[in-house]
């Protein structure tokens, strides 16, 4: 620049939007330069004198904070930059948003619940802040900011305001994609950024892709990107597919692991050692060993050698499907490559095999490690013994055991604890205490499971009193026995008929803090398991509620095993002395008590309890259900066996099998016969022959669809096939022709009803009886018209199985005011 002419300009304003300051600058020629510091220094001059003649000040006054200008100037945080990075003009702080307290959430009002509210409101997209982005760059925030101005939906707003950009790059798309949470405006994205002009995608951008739809769930998808890649001219490395293995694998999707590395293999792209470890490993993980092995052929096809991890991966999927000889022949090409196992890795083969119950596998592993001169740790041992004294190999295991004390291993406390179970099973109580007396020596304290176990085994050969000392034992020592401690000793007690001594444990598990009724129903619960036992399990009770003890729970316990053992009348008695008692039964008494009632054929009393259960807003056990249905098709009350059968439909989870087929049945009757027969093959091949609800249903289905032949015909066949019997065809017909008839009653009372003549009939003190005979109407003339439409209406109610009989009734003159005027030969009560 020249000098005078360019610089002689007048005072010229700057303002910085990014800084708070106004910054003025004067742009001067040499000679306004000069005079202005010539004048500045006589001001300054001046300024000296008159403080030296001023008199010195006491306090001196604080320091005002120097005002930043354009050197050292800095600029306060933004909502848009809410992080200055350091440089020349910053000073590094956030700006924090302020955090208003939530209000408080009104207290839970269960009638004021609505199920439907989160279905109709459903919850928005989180909302990213500029805070949880603050380490992207100022270009990607303003992405971010225009995906949430349009509520993360992909439009013409979106488009707009990235148009606004100059200039769009690979690295910058591969930073926005990292923190999307939306996988289709993220795909749309990454498409709209591969339509600008001059733009390619780079790697970054496309693993970035792979790793949000991964991450929201739409692997599918990610598996696509490598034809992707392809098409758009940049095809896929090893790299890519290695990102879409390790995500597969991280999730256990063996399955796609698989496809990935097929479409690799189509690539024409070959895995690395480390990659065909890695699908291996995913496979072997996932259960597909069979395709592990496969991988494992490829592997050897390309030319590869294998590595100690690579044998190791497929000895533990031979381990887990028990295959012992091929993991064996592995093992042998593992040494041949001068590999050899550590203890870490027997160990590892030992616990899968010892998982998997291969006992002999685990042994088979045992003589490999000695072989190879590797030194079996404690876990080694724990593992395999805990093994064979859980396969029923304690000797074997007790063989160990001494190996271990001979080269003075620590045996730790768990060890003693697995071979004292092993010998209580095995009956070899004498060498469990020996094992304790050991324990005990070793300067360790025995535990709860190790004293549950030497009282049970003791209690097995009625060492009962030595038993109640090691119970005594626990409870010095502050172990908490809990029920399965004292459970044995109770059960030999009940066995031996020593009551008193029951009811002296019962007391002093009563001091302990136990919950004895509880435990109680435990006992009973656990005896009456084996039938045999119902009978002592009865008296046992008898004994003790003379004494207090009782409870709903344990009636409803042995009702249940009576009823098992065929003793009905006695489990009655029992409901029958709950009642007395003053005990109130629960949903569980009724169930059981229809089922003994249904079976005592009261099925009244059975009604009444079913009753009693709906008024307590209770729903009845599955059997009770079956067991009362059953019942009422016996007595021929088909109407209310459908009813209980839709009850129980609405009501349980998971009805009967017969309740769905008859539902099925009912409407298969409107098509007639042959429809019926389908649904009763279809049946039949479930394994679920015909029983009386099924045939129930059928009578009830054919006379409100079809007719009584349609019936016959069903029930014929079901006899031609040798599904019912000839007396049971006969037993079926009958309720068939008496359900019918039952029917044409009802619906000729409601007939009368309807037209308003069992009024009249109430009126004279006459009502027809329930058992009208149709087929003893008394020869008539001709009707007047109101009865002509009555017996019209009579003939359209009853349908084509009546319609018959209806136009063959020989009617007398009607007179409207008489109530004799219709039936006048039907008896009346």
């Amino acid at each position: 620049m020249t000098d005078s002419k360019v610089c002689n300009q007048n005072c010229g304003t700057i303002v910085f939007p990014d800084f708070e300051q106004v910054f003025v600058f004067g742009f001067f020629t040499e000679d306004e330069t000069s005079s202005r510091t010539a004048g500045a220094s006589k001001l300054n001059d001046i300024k000296k004198s008159k403080a030296s003649k001023m008199p010195p000040k006491s306090v001196p006054l604080p320091a005002k904070p120097s005002k930043p200008y354009f050197f050292y100037g800095h600029r306060k945080p933004s909502q848009n930059r809410p992080v200055v990075y350091g440089g020349l003009f910053s000073n590094r702080q956030v700006l924090k948003p302020p955090q208003s307290p939530l209000p408080p959430s009104p207290p839970f009002d269960l009638r004021k619940w609505d199920p439907h509210h989160l279905s109709q409101n459903p919850s928005p997209p989180p909302i990213s802040t500029p805070h949880q982005h603050s380490k992207l760059s100022p270009i990607a925030r303003f992405i971010i900011d225009a995906f949430r101005k349009s509520q993360y939906t992909w439009g013409p707003s979106v488009v707009f305001e990235l148009n606004k950009l100059r200039r769009v790059t690979a690295s910058l798309v591969a930073e926005v994609l990292k923190v999307q949470d939306d996988p289709i405006l993220a795909s749309k994205f990454f498409h709209w950024a591969g339509k600008q002009k001059g733009f390619k995608h780079n790697f970054a951008s496309y693993n970035a892709l792979a790793y949000c739809l991964n991450r929201n769930g739409r692997f599918r998808v990610a598996d696509q990107l490598p034809e992707l890649m392809d098409s758009q001219g940049k095809p896929p490395t090893e790299k890519q597919f290695e990102i879409l293995i390790r995500m597969h694998a991280d999730k256990n999707r063996g399955q796609r692991v698989y496809y990935v590395y097929q479409k690799m293999k189509n690539f024409g792209i070959k895995p690395r050692v480390f990659l065909y470890n890695r699908i291996m490993d995913a496979l072997v993980k996932t259960g597909y060993l069979d395709l592990a092995l496969s991988v494992y052929e490829d592997f050897r096809g390309d030319g590869l050698v294998e590595e100690s991890i690579t044998f190791m991966i497929l000895i533990k999927g031979l381990c887990k499907a028990g295959k012992v000889a091929e993991m064996l022949e592995v093992l042998r090409r593992m040494r041949e490559m001068s590999y050899k196992p550590d203890v870490f890795a027997y160990t590892a083969m030992i616990k899968i095999l010892v998982s998997k119950g291969n006992l002999d596998g685990c042994l088979r592993v045992w003589e490999e490690m000695q072989r190879d001169g590797v030194e079996p740790d404690v876990m080694a041992y724990v593992t395999l013994v805990a093994g064979l004294c859980k396969g029923g190999r304690v000797q074997r295991g007790y063989e160990l055991f001494k190996e271990m004390k001979k080269k003075g291993i620590l045996i730790e406390r768990v060890m003693y604890g697995v071979l004292i179970e092993g010998f209580v099973k095995d009956g070899k109580v004498g060498s469990a205490c020996g094992l304790l007396k050991d324990l005990i020596d070793s300067g360790y304290r025995a535990d709860l499971g190790i004293y549950n176990s030497l009282i049970e085994g003791m209690c097995d050969v009625k060492l009962i009193d030595r038993a109640y000392k090691l119970f005594q034992v626990t409870v010095q020592e502050g172990l908490e026995p809990g029920f399965a401690t004292v459970k044995p000793m109770l059960l030999v007690f009940a066995e031996m008929r020593r009551m008193s001594d029951f009811c002296k444990l019962l007391e002093q598990m009563q001091k302990l803090g136990f919950s004895v009724n509880d435990d109680l129903s435990k006992f009973f619960s656990f005896v009456v398991e084996k039938g045999e036992r119902t009978i002592m399990a009865v008296r046992v009770f008898n004994e003790l509620k003379v004494k207090g003890y009782g409870s709903v729970l344990i009636y409803n316990i042995l009702m249940g095993a009576l009823h098992k053992t065929g003793k009905v009348k006695q489990a009655l008695s029992l409901f029958q002395e709950m009642k007395d008692l003053n005990f109130e039964p629960d949903s569980s008494t009724y169930s059981n008590a229809i089922i003994c009632y249904v079976e005592d054929e009261n099925i009244k009393e059975a009604c009444i309890c079913h009753n009693k259960i709906i008024e307590m807003s209770c729903v009845p056990s599955i059997d009770a259900y079956y067991s009362l249905t059953n019942g009422l098709c016996k007595i021929g009350e088909i109407d209310a066996a459908m009813v209980l059968v839709r009850d129980c439909l609405g009501n349980v989870t998971n009805g009967p099998m017969e309740f769905k087929y008859a539902l099925t049945v009912l409407p298969a009757c409107k098509s007639g016969a042959e429809k019926v027969m389908e649904v009763l093959n279809e049946m039949m091949q479930e394994g679920l022959p015909p029983d009386k609800i099924i045939c129930s249903a059928i009578i009830s289905g054919m006379c409100k669809y079809r007719t009584i032949e349609e019936a016959r015909k069903v029930f014929a066949n079901l006899r031609t096939r040798k599904l019912l019997t000839e007396a049971n065809v006969i037993i079926y017909d009958e309720l068939l022709i008496e359900y019918m008839e039952k029917k044409a009653a009802d619906l000729v009372l409601s007939g009368l009803k309807f037209f308003g003549l069992e009024s009249k009939l109430k009126a004279k003190g006459k009502v027809p009886s329930f058992a009208i005979e149709l087929n003893r109407l008394s020869a008539g003339v001709w009707l007047h018209l109101p009865a002509q439409l009555a017996c019209f209406c009579f003939s359209l109610l009853l349908g084509p199985n009546m319609h018959n009989a209806v136009s063959g009734y020989e009617m007398i003159a009607l007179d409207l005011l008489s109530p004799d005027c219709l039936f006048p030969n039907v008896e009346y009560v």
